[in-house]
């Protein structure tokens, strides 16, 4: 464990906040780790202990690290962020660029046609679907937050421009899409070509199969909403309004019963929610970005794009080219000029550049709230502004 002395009382409100559970806080400050501590259980039953190594689904702080890949793209002149889609995915029908794919702004926000049961684990299906889908709104007029399509989106724009999968950039990055359990298609074995270990550039899975937290029993899904659908073979082809209820619960499977603990959502690609990490290696990668990107490329990443009321959350967030700026929703920090994401049921990753901090959070219970912050981070962005 970490804890520089300037940061005891930091780490202090993170142990205070862990009731039930465990979680892990990292912090890095000046290009320094002067924080990574864990505390509590990784498991449902509370009986094995928090690991160094224990990672956990961080659902849509993902969306900020596969952002950070279409920046490095973008700066490799890989990417062009102001080209339309059409551009790298011919097949695509909207008008529409990238940037307003990264920034929420494209209209696709959910898909009105139910899809069947599974399709959350064909990645070829939801391309599919998106690339023929009708905006809800013309694009680039308006935002909404793409809750689970912003990862087919700008995973599969990125797919196309480099040639490369989507699992493949962010594991480089510190996060892995999905985590495959032993005997799954896709788990990797220690002494592989190309094994890292978790926090480590090109990490691809866990160093020990347990060291995977789970989350909180009875979950429903990444989606916080608890929407319902209509039952399947009701005739129900098109689902009704509003667009929220598309956005969080279509495809079905994504409000299953504890289907962020399946094997199948650890062994597909959904780069907008089911990203595996530790909170070292979200704070390594926070606390880099300005090392990673040029001061030009970092300026345009996280500069506000979509401000306002978003028209699939009904509130007003704030979003940059994909990262999530601290909003009235979900106030993470109380600099404006942070950037990061927040995570369905409470994981966390930000940087602020005027203090040059970055910080990540990471619980294995989830705790659902809709609206501000999750109660567990106020004592410590607290303790850290103090």
């Amino acid at each position: 464990m970490i804890c520089d002395p300037a940061f005891k009382h930091v780490v202090e409100a993170f142990r205070d906040g862990v009731v039930r559970g465990g979680a892990a806080l990292a912090v890095v400050a000046g290009g320094r780790p002067v924080v990574d501590v864990w505390h509590g259980t990784r498991d449902e039953a509370g009986r094995l202990p928090w690991e160094r190594d224990t990672a956990v689904n961080v659902f849509s702080v993902s969306k900020a690290v596969l952002a950070t890949a279409a920046h490095l793209a973008a700066q490799q002149g890989r990417l062009d962020l102001d080209a339309p889609v059409a551009k790298y995915w011919p097949e695509f029908r909207t008008d529409t660029t990238v940037a307003d794919l990264l920034a929420h702004r494209s209209g696709l926000a959910a898909i009105r046609r139910r899809l069947p049961t599974g399709s959350l684990y064909d990645w070829t299906a939801m391309t599919d679907a998106l690339a023929t889908e009708e905006p809800w709104w013309p694009p680039g007029t308006r935002h909404g937050y793409h809750a689970v399509t912003f990862g087919w989106l700008v995973g599969e724009v990125l797919r196309r421009a480099t040639g490369r999968e989507p699992r493949d950039l962010t594991a480089e990055l510190g996060l892995s899409l999905g985590w495959p359990t032993p005997g799954e298609p896709g788990w990797p074995t220690p002494g592989e070509p190309g094994w890292r270990g978790p926090g480590e550039p090109g990490w691809s899975g866990p160093s020990e199969p347990e060291r995977r937290g789970s989350g909180e029993p009875g979950r429903q899904g990444p989606g916080e909403p608890a929407f319902v659908l209509p039952p399947e073979g009701t005739g129900a082809e098109r689902l009704p309004a509003p667009i929220t209820l598309c956005a969080f619960a279509n495809p079905p499977d994504l409000v299953a019963p504890g289907v962020v603990n399946t094997a199948a959502w650890r062994s597909a690609q959904i780069p907008a929610a089911n990203g595996h990490a530790t909170a070292r290696a979200l704070a390594g990668l926070f606390g880099r970005i300005g090392d990673l990107l040029t001061p030009t490329t970092l300026a345009e990443a996280t500069a506000p794009r979509s401000e306002g009321h978003d028209e699939v959350l009904d509130g007003p967030t704030r979003f940059s080219l994909g990262y999530m700026l601290p909003n009235e929703l979900r106030p993470y920090a109380p600099n404006p000029r942070a950037f990061g994401h927040t995570g369905a049921g409470g994981a966390l990753a930000f940087a602020d550049p005027d203090l040059d901090i970055a910080v990540a959070y990471t619980p294995s219970r989830v705790l659902l709230t809709p609206t501000g912050p999750d109660p567990r981070w106020t004592p410590i962005t607290d303790a850290l502004y103090a």
